[in-house]
């Protein structure tokens, strides 16, 4: 299964964004979905993750503004984030996997960038 994020871009800080991750198959299987950011010389961070049954976790970074979604009838994951600041400015990837813990050794996107001016 291929994915794909979509819906980064320019945004300036307080506004909104809303990520897409469009799977070429069926996410059904994949029990654990979720999204990570990477910015130029910090390490990857896990920022949402979802898994079938609809538990969610945010990180502490982003609770109360972003948000995670799945919609298995459409196979997309999405990042709704609301009132960004700059520090959330980032490449954007989605993955999933059997696990959350397994996640970072199973299906990964390309990336989508993020930029939040101040």
């Amino acid at each position: 299964v291929q994915l794909v994020e979509s819906g980064g871009g320019l945004v300036q800080a307080g506004g909104s964004l809303r990520l897409s991750c469009a799977a070429s198959g069926s996410i059904f299987s994949f029990n654990a979905m979720g999204w990570y950011r990477q910015a130029p010389g910090k390490e990857r961070e896990l920022v949402a993750t979802i898994v079938r049954g609809g538990g969610t976790y945010v990180a502490n970074s982003v609770k109360g503004r972003f948000t995670i979604s799945r919609d298995n009838a459409k196979n997309t994951l999405y990042l709704q984030m609301n009132s960004l600041k700059p520090e959330d400015s980032a490449m954007y990837y989605c993955a999933a996997g059997r696990t959350i813990a397994t996640m970072p050794s199973g299906s990964w996107g390309q990336g989508t960038q993020v930029t939040v001016s101040s």
